[in-house]
């Protein structure tokens, strides 16, 4: 082996041994210094923050609807439940769309305008159910059967859809939140809301 290849071995090695050159890992949000770094897109995946952009853009809507005074209107709060919201694309987002739930669930129980029936209790009760008759958990007439059972007058039901477009080998995604609140007794949608995101590759 000749000097100059040794070399350039001794090199490399001293350089990746180097303090700068190890990653490193940093630690973003709110009171953090890196407060954004939750705002960029590592991909054209549905991701947590697209999850919380669409859910605000819904409950904004549902805030400020007709059907959201009414139910302020009654004096006492109203039993709420919230059924699983179905994955209708082709990603695994099953832990997005329970954080998303779980999201939901606090905004509502904060609200102070209405009860809301525990989800663990209520999956418990759908779990049975489901498993006994056969049943897939997205059946809404399942879902109106155990929200009458939790005493809920409402419940909210949901899921989320996708359309991927590809052109001259740029890929384009467009994400849908569909949020629906079902009335138990009359099975009228009462509230109804489609948000979108679209995300894509720019070069």
């Amino acid at each position: 082996m000749t000097r100059t290849p040794l070399l350039l071995i001794a090199l490399g090695a001293a350089l990746a041994a180097a303090p700068g050159c190890k990653p490193k890992a940093v630690r973003g949000g709110p009171g953090t210094e890196n407060p954004n770094l939750d705002q960029g897109a590592m991909s054209t995946t549905l991701d947590r923050k697209d999850l919380q952009d669409l859910l605000k853009v819904s409950l904004d809507k549902l805030y400020g609807s007709p059907f959201w005074a009414q139910v302020g209107s009654f004096g006492a709060p109203v039993v709420v439940a919230i059924w699983p919201f179905k994955n209708e694309t082709s990603e695994h987002i099953d832990d997005q769309l329970n954080t998303l739930l779980g999201d939901l669930e606090t905004e509502l129980v904060n609200s102070g305008v209405v009860q809301v029936v525990s989800r663990e209790r209520q999956a418990e009760m759908a779990s049975e159910v489901a498993v006994q008759q056969n049943r897939s958990i997205y059946d809404p007439a399942l879902a109106a059967q155990i929200s009458r059972q939790a005493g809920a007058k409402y419940f909210f039901t949901g899921k989320v859809g996708t359309v991927d477009e590809l052109f001259n080998g740029e890929r384009r995604v467009q994400y849908t939140l569909f949020i629906q609140v079902i009335e138990v007794e009359t099975s009228f949608v009462r509230f109804q809301y489609k948000a979108e995101r679209t995300k894509a590759i720019v070069r």
